[in-house]
């Protein structure tokens, strides 16, 4: 009971920050395809892995909010790419007149977060081992989540930009 009132509180919140006064989302289906408004709603209904996938994920980004910001660049870039992300995205697509779904979050995920994934793959900071081993660990996941969001987020920014170019 406590972890499905943990998902649904933290869905909620992630949802709703998303999507807060967009009218043009209105129009589309909850859910986590890339053409389907991602709110609370969304979270509680997605299936048990998506959410903790999702939890996952904030977490280690979290992580290096946290605990290696304030002496990493890579953690900084990490960590300002996720706040950039979550303060500006809705901003960026509502001065498009572009709704806010799943594939928009996607195309936000690419922009704000290549920066630091670049930085990860350039230094490599899980392979260094005068690095702390607790950091190397960090910096292993917070490449994997990357990657790994990345492999979705593409798909869907290609289907959100298809649908809105008026291609599709």
């Amino acid at each position: 009971m406590r972890r499905s009132y943990t998902f649904t509180t933290f869905g909620v919140a992630l949802g709703t920050f998303w999507n807060a006064g967009v009218p043009q989302a209105a129009a589309y289906p909850k859910g986590i395809g890339a053409l389907q408004v991602f709110d609370g709603g969304a979270f509680s209904a997605a299936p048990l892995a998506v959410q903790a996938w999702l939890i996952f994920m904030v977490s280690t980004f979290l992580v290096g909010l946290v605990f290696y910001a304030w002496r990493r660049p890579v953690a900084r870039w990490a960590g300002g790419g996720f706040v950039f992300s979550l303060l500006t995205g809705h901003l960026f697509f509502a001065s498009l007149s572009l709704p806010m779904l799943s594939g928009s979050i996607a195309i936000w995920h690419i922009v704000c977060w290549s920066p630091a994934l670049i930085l990860l793959l350039l230094r490599r900071p899980f392979h260094n081992q005068d690095e702390n081993l607790w950091y190397r660990l960090w910096s292993g996941a917070m490449t994997g989540v990357i990657l790994i969001s990345f492999i979705f987020d593409f798909r869907d920014a290609a289907i959100y930009i298809d649908h809105f170019s008026g291609a599709g």
